[in-house]
């Protein structure tokens, strides 16, 4: 086995998506590659598949949006740097190279070619789900294209803005289409570009307050993001035993001013950038696995509780207005009638989404499932499609009376993570353990795998979350012994119910945690998930009792009207299913209108409103 075979059998994956599980011999003798095994991993890309639904909607419309876009476009900028011929059009919006005014509030040309990388790593995960020929001979040329304008001192950084940021997601793209569209230039052209960008970073992870006290040009040379470098560093030592990347993402571990605290139980969140230090977790986590360093386990497990506990509502969403506030002032309800840029949404699912399924890796904890549930049906797949000319879903609005729309510029940074996360659904849904298989996600799919020889599968047939009943189906050339393991969420109160084959399995489920089911499955097994999914009230923070968020299984449920309106908290509790396509709920008001309730996903351009009031 040499090196470039090691990614298949130790990579993380850029987004988190494959452990070091399964060290060759070479890799042996440096005891620091892989200091962890995590107990879960997940499945190859390939060995799942979406059956029908808005998850596999968002991935196909992510995939072609991506796959058709020119290739010439998407080089134009760093070819114009080069001095190279630069056919096709401008890309526009965020991407392009001038035009960019913060006075005057014009983002055009902010950060350009910043979402490239992105773009590759969306592709190449797409090739991986679906072997389409035509999706790897886009990324060859995508990269071979972008490695002939890097030259030796990697030019086209010279007074850019934000060299960490871009930069992270350039590797991210090489990394990616060298482990799954095995791209034979790429780790060539990411350790060509790494090398040369470390004329362009600081010494080490700077916080943005230590960057506005240094000097700087002007303001938004002070946003860059090195903090967020180790993930995919350390991901590049795992691909290629180099040590330097290693050493270089030890570096840029923010320790003393972020994960240190953490890892102490302090909570440093507050007027932070929220998804770039949501994103740094994924950071900690790896440098959990590649160094086997404790100290940033707790800084991730901490940062994420911290999170959860003061930064969120009740859609899994978080940092309104893209920061993190001070707990207990009740910031999150203050949010809701000063701004309507509440959850960065495309950006923080993705971040979201990666911290879950470390943290979940790691422990085997059903909270992390939980969570990404929450943020998967309440925030990202109400998201509105990219659009071709890159006119891109950027925020969900919590406001009193909020609505869907597009953000104001073109191919802003949603638009390079939102094909990210949504090839990443496949790797979301089923997860593997030594002795079995975890059901994360309850969505149509299917999982298969190999065992001792043996083919075996998983089919789930559901309508979840508009239906408390889940149905699994078992396959296999021949008969294995194996656990199962169903989530049970913690909301799922009273007596969740679990038969196998019409026989009701007997132990209590604890919602809260894994069910696990041991036995020897046959092919035509069936198994059946029964969820209670009761009404509940869920206030916006503990300043704002009265400003509640109706709440279904894992739904919120959002008042459909003009203006918020108030509720007895009784009737909102009984609060009566409609009982049609959009999952609705009706409920009369205090003034005595008929209120819709809905979920997120089917509100198209009415106003909403998130959080309702309850009657004094």
């Amino acid at each position: 086995m040499n090196r470039r075979t090691f990614l298949k059998t130790t990579s993380a994956g850029t987004a988190g998506a494959y452990a070091a599980h399964a060290i060759p011999a070479w890799a042996r003798a440096d005891k620091s590659l892989a200091a962890a095994v995590t107990p879960l991993n997940t499945f190859p890309y390939a060995d799942v598949q979406l059956l029908g639904g808005p998850m596999k909607r968002q991935f196909e419309e992510n995939h072609a949006r991506f796959l058709n876009l020119d290739d010439d476009r998407m080089l134009k900028v760093f070819r114009q740097v080069a001095g190279l011929p630069a056919p096709g059009e401008d890309m526009g919006g965020w991407y392009d190279l001038t035009g960019f005014s913060l006075e005057a509030n014009d983002f055009h040309g902010f950060i350009a070619g910043h979402s490239f990388g992105q773009y590759v790593s969306g592709l190449a995960r797409a090739y991986a789900v679906t072997g389409s020929e035509a999706t790897r001979a886009k990324i060859n040329r995508l990269v071979k294209g972008y490695g002939e304008t890097l030259d030796a001192k990697a030019k086209f950084f010279v007074d850019y803005r934000l060299p960490a940021y871009t930069y992270d997601k350039l590797s991210c793209g090489l990394i990616d289409a060298h482990e799954f569209a095995h791209d034979p230039m790429a780790m060539d052209i990411h350790e060509r570009l790494t090398r040369a960008i470390v004329a362009y970073l600081p010494e080490k992870a700077l916080s943005r307050a230590e960057q506005r006290s240094r000097p700087h040009k002007n303001t938004p040379y002070t946003w860059d993001e090195t903090y967020t470098l180790p993930e995919n560093l350390f991901l590049a030592y795992q691909r290629s035993g180099k040590s330097f990347y290693r050493d270089m993402a030890k570096q840029f571990l923010e320790d003393d001013t972020y994960f240190g605290p953490l890892s102490e139980g302090n909570n440093v969140l507050p007027f932070e950038h929220a998804y770039s230090h949501v994103n740094a977790f994924s950071s900690a986590m790896q440098a959990y696995i590649t160094l086997g360093s404790e100290k940033h386990l707790r800084a991730a497990k901490n940062g994420f509780e911290m999170l959860v506990k003061t930064q969120s509502f009740a859609t899994g969403g978080w940092g309104p207005n893209e920061g993190f506030g001070e707990p207990g002032t009740g910031l999150l309800g203050d949010s809701l009638r000063l701004t309507h840029a509440s959850f960065e949404t495309p950006c923080g699912a993705y971040g979201h989404f990666k911290i879950t399924r470390y943290l979940l890796r790691v422990t085997k904890d059903s909270q992390y499932g939980d969570s990404m549930e929450r943020v998967l049906y309440n925030t990202i797949l109400g998201a509105l499609p990219i659009q071709a000319d890159g006119t891109s879903f950027y925020y969900s609005d919590y406001a009193t009376t909020g609505n869907k729309v597009y953000y104001k510029d073109k191919w802003p940074c949603c638009s390079g993570t939102f094909p990210q996360l949504a090839a990443d659904y496949h790797i979301s849904t089923y997860l593997r353990s030594g002795d079995g298989v975890y059901v994360n996600l309850f969505t149509p799919s299917s999982v298969q795998w190999n065992d001792g020889g043996a083919r075996c599968g998983l089919k789930q047939e559901t309508k979840y979350p508009f239906d408390n009943r889940i149905q699994i189906q078992v396959s296999g050339s021949q008969a294995k012994e194996y656990t199962l393991y169903l989530r049970i969420p913690a909301w799922a109160t009273p007596n969740p119910v679990i038969s196998v084959n019409g026989q009701r399995v007997s132990d209590p489920m604890e919602p809260g945690t894994f069910a696990a089911i041991r036995r020897t499955w046959k092919d035509g097994d069936r198994v059946e998930l029964d969820l209670p999914m009761p009404l509940r009230l869920e206030p916006v923070d503990a300043n704002h009792q009265n400003s509640v968020a109706l709440m279904q299984g894992p739904l919120v449920l959002f008042a459909m009207a003009d203006s918020q309106p108030t509720f007895d908290a009784n009737a909102l509790l009984h609060a009566k299913p409609a009982n049609n396509a959009t999952g609705d709920w009706q409920v009369n008001s205090i003034g005595g209108d008929r209120v819709t309730m809905r979920p997120f996903m089917n509100i198209d351009k009415e106003n909403y409103s998130t959080y309702v009031l309850l009657k004094s």
